[in-house]
């Protein structure tokens, strides 16, 4: 497999004219919009999976209905590690640089399956993840045109392009664009949990879909996480036998990462095991 092809440049210019278009006409939508009633903003839930006001609502499959802000002040969600297998060009594995985000098909929504040549799907419990990016520094108002690249470890713990096994797959890893609300949405698989880390999804946000193409341009890297009962809840379904054994060994308090608090990275959760997870969270970042 060619990991060196510019594949979200060719994307880009397939996309270039029919982008132009839609966001004219978001910016008259947004123009109406600005006459609707206000919602306050805010990020993240309690460890119990409350949602905070203004977080991102929505159902399997779709970004959600848009929501707009209110002026104000939002938190910055915090700056965390990409962790050994970002697959973004700042790393290496087994001598080759590791990027994914120069592979042909790497914008989209649905990320279960590899894509550009390679063909594994990660199996698991369905999961659809809403994100919604605010700009801190900007009144809490939606960031538009923002871009989010995404990946987590598959049910059994491993990360495609990295993990034994899994090396030859690129599942699990994608790039969407934010909509005139600053709203995306990715359709994947509940991650498992493998050793010595709470359950958690890694993000990096970037200015522009056009400036995601490097991982030079990111203006914000960070993880979220679940609640813990929906983690057992989870992990009961078939093939996370190891995630249970994995979290009993885990909490968010001994976490390297989460161990300052999960206020502004805890998704909010609907759905069960059996039919799937949809899980949101409010990002705020300084646009």
């Amino acid at each position: 497999m060619d990991l060196h092809d510019h594949g979200l440049a060719s994307d880009l210019e397939m996309m270039r004219q029919q982008a132009f278009e839609r966001r004219q006409v978001l910016r008259w939508l947004l123009a109406g919009a600005a006459t609707l009633p206000l919602m306050s903003c805010g990020g993240g839930s309690d460890a119990g999976g409350t949602a905070a006001s203004g977080g991102v609502t929505g159902t399997s499959g779709g970004a959600g209905s848009v929501t707009i802000p209110t002026a104000g002040a939002c938190t910055v969600i915090p700056e965390e590690t990409g962790g050994p297998y970002p697959a973004d060009g700042t790393n290496t594995n087994g001598g080759s640089i590791i990027n994914v985000l120069n592979q042909t098909g790497v914008v989209r929504s649905d990320i279960r399956a590899s894509f550009n040549g390679a063909t594994g799907v990660a199996a698991g419990v369905p999961l659809t993840i809403n994100l919604q990016l605010l700009n801190a520094s900007g009144g809490c108002a939606s960031l538009a045109g923002y871009a989010v690249y995404l990946w987590h470890c598959d049910r059994d713990g491993l990360y495609s392009l990295y993990s034994s096994g899994v090396t030859a797959q690129n599942y699990l890893r994608g790039v969407q664009e934010t909509d005139s609300a600053g709203k995306l949405a990715f359709t994947t698989i509940f991650p498992g949990c493998y050793a010595g880390r709470i359950p958690h999804v890694h993000f990096e946000v970037y200015p522009s879909l056009a400036k995601a193409a490097s991982a030079a341009n990111r203006i914000k890297t960070s993880q979220f996480t679940f609640p813990m009962a929906t983690l057992n809840e989870a992990y009961a379904a078939s093939g996370y036998t190891a995630s249970v054994r994995n979290l009993a060994q885990i909490s968010y308090a001994t976490d390297n990462v989460f161990a300052d608090g999960t206020s502004l990275q805890m998704a909010t959760v609907t759905g069960n095991a059996t039919d799937g997870y949809v899980v949101t969270l409010t990002v705020a970042v300084n646009g």
